[in-house]
């Protein structure tokens, strides 16, 4: 039954690997615990049996989001296998989701983000190369998965955005602005040339190998320069994505056009930047206003 339901998602939603990869972990590990209990299918399962389950991973380390995570899991499958004719009851209609305090994402002040954006540099093929990556992540809060992706045919230079493939193999279109533009235009006219390697790839971002470039690539890259730059604070690739909406809702932006680019399916997703902006907002008035 997983099997065809972890089928199901691939083929028929189109969900990405790592989706498809987190539900079928998160189910075969519900399945072992119902089998611990004596318990050969899914369909026998009650309600208390969940909630075992659900207290049994909890005691074994995982967080609230994890568990929430792993209910979730439950709660599409047993959906599917009802809708397939598969089971005639289900077991978690009524066990909800618990309540998890959101955790704020790490952010970039707008001076910060200027100085990691500047330690690049471009007086070296390398250096204009990282500073359109650099700047291209911040600019359009693309994911990791997304930038190291794209392709050279991903840009429309005449209109100025580029075409992101995001998770369950979703196309968005977002502007890229005129900072990114320019460093993105360099590279491609005047450095990229030098990782190609006379090699023939449409792969936009080249290693020194003339290859696309890894996660852990991109990682390492972010974390030398934030230390270059001198940043007290952790950050990672996705500190550019939470700052690029951060920044956007701080500089008047509405939440539906911020959860669009970023490729939000649920709007309460892209809430939490709300957060971030509110808190904000407290320190500005504490700071500046006589009364504060």
């Amino acid at each position: 039954m997983i099997d065809e339901f972890v089928n199901f998602l691939a083929v028929e939603k189109g969900a990405s690997r790592n989706t498809i990869e987190a539900y079928s972990r998160d189910l075969a590990r519900y399945a072992s615990f119902l089998r611990s209990r004596g318990i050969q299918t899914v369909g026998e399962a009650n309600p208390d049996d969940v909630v075992s389950y659900l207290g049994r991973i909890q005691k074994d380390g995982l967080n609230p989001s994890s568990v929430n995570r792993g209910l979730a899991a439950i709660r599409v499958f047993y959906k599917y296998l009802l809708r397939e004719s598969r089971i005639d009851h289900n077991p978690v209609a009524n066990i909800e989701l618990a309540k998890v305090w959101m955790r704020l994402p790490d952010t970039l002040s707008q001076e910060e983000m200027n100085r990691l954006l500047m330690q690049p540099g471009s007086d070296t093929p390398t250096g204009v190369r990282d500073t359109a990556m650099l700047e291209l992540m911040y600019a359009s809060g693309t994911r990791v998965s997304e930038l190291i992706s794209l392709a050279t045919s991903s840009i429309n230079w005449q209109v100025g955005y580029l075409v992101a493939m995001g998770k369950g193999e979703k196309e968005r279109v977002i502007p890229v602005g005129k900072s990114a533009y320019d460093c993105l235009y360099t590279y491609v006219h005047e450095a990229r040339s030098v990782f190609l390697r006379k090699k023939s790839t449409d792969v936009l971002f080249l290693s020194r190998l003339g290859e696309g470039f890894t996660r852990q690539g991109f990682w390492k890259m972010v974390k030398k320069y934030a230390l270059k730059a001198g940043l007290a604070k952790k950050v990672h690739p996705h500190t550019f994505r939470h700052s690029f909406a951060t920044h956007l809702l701080e500089g008047g932006a509405d939440l539906r056009s911020v959860q669009i680019m970023l490729g939000h399916a649920d709007i309460s997703t892209t809430q939490v930047y709300t957060h971030i902006t509110r808190d904000r907002l407290k320190q500005i008035h504490k700071k500046y206003h006589p009364r504060g």
